[in-house]
């Protein structure tokens, strides 16, 4: 699949699948530094994914700074052709001074053994 090269970063698309409903989420970048897959809040809120009292919270770091974040798992998580059941995505404010919907981290690349070809612009 092809991702994009935008501000020196690379952005692809994705679609969740929670309960039965289909979110397809835009503007995601693909970054092998980062351990998790986390999605702005305000964007899987169409998907019925809101904080419950039994999720998980922790903190997360990077280099946007530091933020509290709710664990959910989604029955679906798809980029391109790879595709994950049952997969645990972060969900935060993702207030990180760029507009980002999310982050397709190293969790889900190393599940799915994607190659980044950077010359092409390709994820397979």
């Amino acid at each position: 699949m092809k991702i994009r090269l935008q501000n020196g970063l690379l952005f692809a698309d994705v679609s969740i699948i929670h309960y039965g409903k289909k979110l397809d989420i835009y503007n995601v970048i693909v970054d092998t530094g980062s351990t998790g897959t986390i999605f702005s809040i305000d964007k899987v809120a169409d998907a019925d994914i809101k904080p419950e009292p039994y999720d998980p919270v922790r903190e997360i770091r990077g280099v946007g700074g530091t933020e509290f974040v709710f664990i959910k798992q989604v029955d679906k998580l798809t980029l391109g052709d790879f595709e994950i059941n049952n997969f645990d995505i972060e969900v935060g404010a993702m207030e990180y001074g760029i507009q980002i919907n999310g982050i397709i981290g190293l969790d889900f690349l190393l599940k799915v053994k994607a190659k980044l070809d950077l010359d092409k612009l390709e994820i397979y």
